[in-house]
């Protein structure tokens, strides 16, 4: 009996294909239509629970495929929102079928290997069934394994571990979930495997201009592969989407696509998970602010705390404020490495501080100096430049040299020791006493409070110390601007 209902289903779902075709064809067209229709061929006993955040990640993808935005993705969701179903499953097929780009080829990767196999099988079995031949029957396969899969247009997928990437080749490089939870602890492992993708994965390209990179995990370090790509500024469009919503912290993207939520704390999918799952999860999840807010520090912050910010950010500094603008300098070119940054700080009669201003980037030596010199042009004379001295008879010269440079304004470099947290803290402990305001300035005030309070875990620490430099000049501290 279970045998003819099984025969009499699949019966009727050939004549509905029949039937249907076109109007099927037709949905599909579009990303989020194809997972709408082809859910059910590979969840039968899983109703497809549709949201926002799916139709983001397929938006994206879409726009990928057809080249109207740059075709390097970063995508941070939580665990449980179909991203390895979206992403290393169906977007082959639907370009395979609907797009009719079947020589397209992917690698897929994954930290685990039984992942890669996974979604690889899917993937095969998707373009296998019955279901996706009598809609696209020109997706002819040729070769058909575990791991790897071609059909007679040269399209191709390999599914690889992530620790074997290098020597493979596709114009869709999909990275999935790169970081084991116990590894991205490892400082040692954590580095490989983001030593790994930037020395052997982005050069995995069949074509750079046109190729796509896309990377999909859960925010597991603020030094995993997320972390450092952003951290190089490498042109990556990057998609955050957390589980409760952060009004300070919401998604833009040049799609253009920003995060539809409104109040602080809603949640991404409360079908799916709804509010009595999320308290649990947050009352036994360590990892909780990284893998479901993407945000892999506290929100509250570690030597620096969010709530200190809070009502801090004014209109305008009172009369008599004496500034400084502080340099932490870093001479490598953008994309690489450490940023320089320009911090202005000041104390008002009274004895409170107000962060005035910050420039940020990465320039090289030539750059930094350029930078430095129309910034000074912009702050006026009245603020003192602030600079760091390396130690040594080199460090002598250049400051002189920077002095020289700057005749008819008052610069200080002073050669001083220390490491980064020890000489952060007087500065937040003025901020911890409700002693530091912002200027309300929408290009930077966000930024600067988000990495004050990732550190010192964060990847990034250039504001941090260039706020404690200008707040070591303005009292008077010997604080090291090294270390």
């Amino acid at each position: 009996m279970r045998a003819e209902r099984k025969r009499r289903a699949e019966v009727a779902e050939r004549d509905r294909l029949a039937k249907d075709a076109e109007t099927i064809r037709a949905r599909c067209k579009t990303f989020s239509g194809f997972v709408r229709e082809a859910w059910h061929i590979l969840e039968p006993n899983t109703p497809l629970k549709w949201s926002w955040h799916m139709a983001c990640i397929c938006d994206h993808l879409e726009a990928v495929t057809f080249g109207r935005i740059t075709p390097w993705l970063i995508i941070n969701v939580p665990p449980g929102s179909s991203k390895s179903m979206i992403v290393s499953v169906l977007w082959q097929a639907w370009e395979w079928g609907p797009c009719g780009k079947r020589s397209n080829r992917f690698l897929t990767t994954s930290f685990e290997l039984e992942n890669v196999k996974r979604d690889t099988r899917k993937t095969r079995d998707l373009v296998m069934s019955e279901w996706f031949q009598s809609l696209w029957p020109e997706v002819r396969m040729k070769r058909s394994a575990e791991l790897s899969f071609a059909n007679s247009d040269t399209g191709t997928r390999e599914g690889v571990p992530f620790a074997s990437i290098t020597g493979k080749r596709g114009d869709r490089v999909v990275i999935d979930d790169p970081h084991s939870l116990k590894g991205a602890e490892s400082d040692q492992q954590r580095g490989e495997s983001v030593r790994l993708f930037l020395e052997g994965g982005l050069n995995r390209l069949n074509d750079q201009q046109t190729s796509a990179i896309v990377v999909v995990m859960q925010r597991l370090h603020e030094n995993d592969l997320t972390g450092a790509l952003l951290a190089r500024d490498l042109g990556f469009i990057h998609i955050m989407i957390p589980m409760e919503f952060e009004p300070e912290r919401r998604c833009v993207t040049p799609l253009p696509w920003q995060d539809p939520r409104s109040f602080d704390g809603e949640l991404m999918d409360p079908v799916r998970v709804p509010r009595p799952a999320i308290d649990v999860l947050k009352s036994v999840s360590f990892s909780w602010a990284g893998q479901y807010q993407q945000r892999p520090t506290a929100r509250e912050g570690g030597l620096f705390k969010r709530e200190w910010f809070v009502g801090q950010i004014i209109e305008a500094a009172p009369s008599g404020t004496v500034w400084v603008r502080h340099w932490d300098l870093a001479a490598t070119k953008k994309g690489q490495g450490a940023r320089t940054a320009g911090v202005k700080l000041g104390r008002t009669p009274d004895g409170r501080y107000i962060v005035g201003h910050v420039i940020k980037d990465r320039w090289d030596g030539n750059g930094v100096r350029q930078v430095i010199k129309s910034t000074a042009e912009m702050d006026g004379r009245s603020v003192t430049i602030s600079l760091p001295q390396d130690p040594g008879q080199a460090g002598k010269v250049q400051a002189q040299d920077f002095v020289a440079a700057f005749a008819g304004y008052k610069v200080k470099t002073e050669p001083e020791s220390g490491d980064k947290f020890t000489r952060a803290e007087p500065f937040a402990a003025q901020c911890a006493a409700g002693n530091v305001y912002l200027l309300k300035h929408e290009g930077w005030n966000q930024d600067y409070i988000d990495e004050l309070c990732a550190f010192p875990g964060a990847v990034l620490k250039d504001q941090v110390d260039a706020s404690s430099g200008a707040f070591g000049r303005l009292v008077g501290a010997r604080i090291s601007f090294f270390g």
